[in-house]
């Protein structure tokens, strides 16, 4: 099957379009079963004995990436911090994008977008809700059970990531971000821009859309860090490809929360 390619440019910058690190390539395969190639690329190496990435360094970094987010997060939503949630919108996209386009592996940096990243979603989610009560407790165990079901659709193989899906999901990635400044351009010529988010089944609509994407963005980025770590992937890129599933679970979080919000309008 041909390689694909996660939208998410946290994982394609770093891993490039085969999967592994810039400059990197797949592990020669070979016909013997020397006991030492066995040790060191086995499944049940782990990354302090082979010096790479595996899946499970990716999954126990993005617990920590999340932990820490909900930690800043609980403490933002206590203390009454939500004036702090603008703000840290503004650093946690500037340290977003300094991670994503300087391919970033430092674990100090790394945690230091996700705890800024908590005090956004720790800011705004106790100002929706207070307007919503119980909102975010729905939106969180929706995130969980959208990215749950995706995870395991694509571990069972119902989800397949061949190429023509990887250039719809691209496609139909950009195509809403291109539609997202559009929309935010207009609003500093009209009240509200183009109308998308202002509720009502079209809102509905374009949220569920954005839902569908965050899912499928999900799906690229588990298919890039398996075959990454079946490569001469570096430890340390275990940190990024963390930080870049981190990016897509917030991002379908707060579309979660959002379309919550227009059916509690309803």
């Amino acid at each position: 099957m041909a390689r694909n390619e996660s939208t998410n440019p946290a994982l394609t910058r770093a891993f490039g379009s085969t999967g592994g690190p810039v400059g990197f390539h797949d592990r020669p395969q070979t016909s013997t079963a020397d006991p030492l190639e066995q040790a060191y690329f086995g499944p049940t190496a782990t990354s302090r004995e082979t010096g790479r990435m595996t899946v499970e360094d990716v999954a126990v970094r993005t617990g920590m990436l999340l932990g820490t987010a909900v930690l800043t997060g609980a403490a933002t939503w206590f203390l009454g911090l939500e004036a702090l949630a603008f703000p840290a919108l503004i650093v946690g996209l500037i340290l977003g994008l300094v991670i994503s386009f300087k391919q970033i592996t430092n674990p100090a940096l790394i945690l230091s977008y996700a705890a800024v990243e908590g005090v956004f979603l720790g800011g705004i989610s106790k100002m929706f809700e207070s307007a919503y009560s119980g909102i975010v407790v729905q939106a969180i165990v929706g995130t969980v059970g959208v990215a749950v079901t995706t995870l395991v659709l694509y571990r069972s193989g119902r989800i397949r990531v061949t190429p023509r899906f990887t250039k719809m999901v691209i496609g139909a990635t950009l195509g809403y971000l291109a539609l997202l400044v559009v929309n935010l351009v207009a609003g500093f010529f009209v009240d509200g821009g183009l109308g998308l988010f202002d509720g009502g089944l079209l809102s509905i609509g374009i949220c569920l859309i954005a839902i569908g994407l965050a899912a499928m963005n999900l799906v690229l980025d588990f298919d890039l860090i398996e075959r990454s770590a079946r490569q001469y992937v570096p430890e340390r890129y275990g940190w990024l490809a963390a930080f870049g599933l981190m990016v897509t679970l917030v991002w379908l979080y707060i579309e979660i929360l959002r379309l919550l919000t227009y059916l509690r309008q309803e």
